[in-house]
């Protein structure tokens, strides 16, 4: 898959894109989103570019100075790699194999899965992790969020690099940022820290910033914080620290409807494109996401024993275990396609 035609095609035009970049971020932003449209297939493609599109017809759009930005302060290599991983890889080859599998096999196939990894992370475990990202890549998936609040990410690392077609997004606390970590960050282009974005995030994103490194943000939330989502203080905050992408994750607490009320907002903030940053309601933009590519919007999160997870945190053993079981198995059983319901019931 790295090496396809099209895919090499497709990354030679980003490369000299970026280089225009550097000099014209305005006309070249639009040029290159002008030509993706022209040779996009698929509805997903379609409806992204368009979208793009419009939005960047706002002259004092704030993503002109965000990508003028990256552009400027990350390497090269990392911008084109993660994001031909994400964009290519995920996003289009892995969108149109997630459809073709779906109708050969009669359940729904998510375009990512989070993975919650629990305590201090062992070779066993990496192990473990190994063989589902392996099973998930031959059903389409090339996009893993993970989630380790209490290991070092640094052993997280070689999982990544284990597997150089997919896109990783490390969910980090901003303490774990350290220089050995940006260190071995620098040779990985296929993985985004996102870092807690608290007092020490100041600290981490400029160790990952003097880096060249790409990064993004992400703050739990739940009633009391909601307020600050809403008017946008915190995306002005936040921006300051220069992320890619500000994601905002609902804690199991929080209200239906002050999860709608932040969502309303997230989608009205990215139209009105007035920070340098891209708000990403975690769950919302996801599931809105799959559901583009594949109809049916499918959310799969584990937990650290491998146990499926609803988004507001309940277990869902039923489903079976991930470890034993296998992703498939475990994705078959949880989100059956409506017209194959009643076929897994009996299966």
């Amino acid at each position: 898959m790295e090496n396809s035609m099209s895919r090499l095609l497709i990354e030679t035009t980003v490369r000299q894109a970026l280089k225009n970049l550097r000099e014209d971020p305005q006309r070249s932003t639009r040029n290159l989103i002008d030509m993706a449209l022209q040779f996009s297939q698929g509805r997903f493609q379609n409806r992204f570019f368009e979208t793009a599109q419009t939005m960047l017809k706002n002259e004092n759009s704030a993503y002109y100075s965000l990508v003028q930005d990256a552009a400027g302060h990350i390497e090269t290599e990392h911008l084109v790699r993660f994001g031909m991983n994400l964009g290519y890889n995920s996003c289009t080859w892995g969108a149109h194999r997630i459809r073709t599998n779906e109708q050969a096999l009669g359940f729904n196939i998510p375009w990512t899965v989070l993975l919650k990894m629990e305590g201090d992370f062992s070779a066993l475990q990496s192990e473990k992790y190994d063989a589902v990202i392996t099973e998930g890549e031959g059903l389409g998936i090339c996009c893993w969020m993970l989630f380790a609040p209490q290991a070092d990410p640094v052993r997280l690392l070689p999982l990544a690099q284990a597997h150089p077609d997919s896109a990783f997004f490390l969910f980090c606390p901003s303490g774990t940022v350290t220089p050995l970590l940006a260190e071995k960050l620098e040779p990985l282009y296929n993985l985004m820290p996102v870092v807690r974005f608290d007092f020490a995030s100041g600290a981490a994103c400029s160790l990952l910033r003097k880096a060249r490194l790409p990064y993004s943000l992400y703050c739990p939330y739940s009633r009391k914080e909601a307020s600050s989502f809403i008017d946008g203080s915190l995306f002005a905050a936040a921006q300051r620290l220069h992320p890619i992408f500000t994601a905002l994750i609902f804690r199991p607490d929080c209200p239906i409807k002050t999860r709608a009320a932040v969502y309303r907002a997230v989608v009205e903030i990215r139209k009105k494109q007035l920070f340098e940053t891209v708000p990403w309601e975690l769950y919302e933009d996801t599931c809105m996401l799959d559901e583009i590519i594949s109809d049916d919007a499918c959310w799969i999160c584990f937990d650290g024993k491998g146990i499926l997870r609803s988004p507001e945190g309940t277990s869902r053993p039923d489903c079976g275990n991930l470890f034993d079981c296998g992703l498939r198995a475990v994705i078959r059983q949880a989100c059956p396609k409506p017209s194959s319901i009643s076929f897994y019931r009996q299966a």
